[in-house]
């Protein structure tokens, strides 16, 4: 039988967005698919139709038109949330929708800025949304994958999300596998290989030269940061958009994509490269001694 519980990965480590209204909303959805035929890749596949749709509705740049494309933002997070959990219900996870759901992802947050960008520019006659909006995407795709990381590393701890890896390179045991996967691997890395490799350096910065096994396993399992951490994932960037497309405020949204979300990031990188890292070092050498 579905039971709600058994879809999600963690309410520790998940977005609070998830928890508390996106993921409450995908389980009914997915009680309601849960004895269909319906697979979880098909509702990754709806949740970037709705996606697209959504940035193609920015462009029409009316009122009715912005706060119908951000509804349709709020569908697409909702989907994005139904996939995991019905792959979770069903026993159906595959390192394939693993791949799409993140490609996914990616397609339709380039085409929610490029279509919020040329929007705006149209409106007001300049280039300086346009410059937002790219800074606006770099900053979406690199900010959740800083999320998707700790995440990931939390729940490997916990003897979860066993089936996907923390970082996704291509071993041998990929390109003898499935070869739909593996083209799709492909792509997973071409657009998310380098931010992988940035977040983990900037993790190695954070953690200093400590790297026992027990340091590693209190950093990577600090509930502070992990929560911290869960301001930045998709959900929650796609849902800012969505309050501010209500109130026809999409200017707002880039400023405070610009500002108000990487001031988080920063929150977060501070406190674990000063406070976490600190803390640790002294429990660690009062345990030594």
């Amino acid at each position: 039988m579905y039971e709600y519980n058994k879809s999600i990965k963690s309410s520790v480590s998940d977005e609070p967005i998830n928890t508390y209204l996106l993921r409450p909303l995908a389980g009914l959805l997915v009680q309601a698919l849960y004895k269909t035929r319906a697979t979880p890749n098909q509702v990754t596949i709806a949740s970037t139709i709705a996606g697209l749709i959504a940035a193609l509705v920015y462009l029409k740049g009316t009122y009715l038109a912005v706060v119908f494309a951000g509804l349709l933002v709020t569908v697409k997070d909702v989907l994005d949330s139904a996939d995991g959990q019905l792959a979770r219900t069903k026993q159906q996870y595959s390192r394939m929708g693993r791949f799409l759901d993140s490609i996914g992802d990616f397609v339709v947050i380039v085409g929610l800025f490029a279509s919020i960008g040329y929007t705006l520019s149209m409106r007001h006659g300049n280039l300086e949304y346009a410059i937002l909006a790219f800074l606006g995407l770099a900053g979406t795709t690199f900010r959740v994958s800083y999320h998707v990381f700790y995440q990931a590393s939390f729940l490997h701890l916990e003897q979860k999300y066993q089936t996907n890896r923390i970082s996704e390179e291509i071993r041998r045991e990929d390109e003898s596998g499935d070869r739909s996967t593996l083209q799709l691997q492909v792509v997973f890395q071409a657009i998310y290989g380098w931010q992988d490799r940035l977040v983990l350096r900037i993790d190695g910065w954070c953690m200093g030269r400590r790297r026992g096994d027990e340091f590693q396993k209190e950093w990577y399992s600090d509930i502070v940061a992990i929560r911290m951490s869960g301001f930045l994932g998709m959900g929650t960037e796609l849902f800012l958009l969505t309050v501010c497309s209500l109130f026809n405020r999409l200017e707002l949204y880039l400023y405070l994509n610009a500002v108000l979300m990487n001031g988080v990031l920063l929150f977060n990188l501070l406190y674990r490269g000063v406070l976490l890292r600190r803390r640790l070092s002294i429990r660690n050498d009062a345990l030594e001694h």
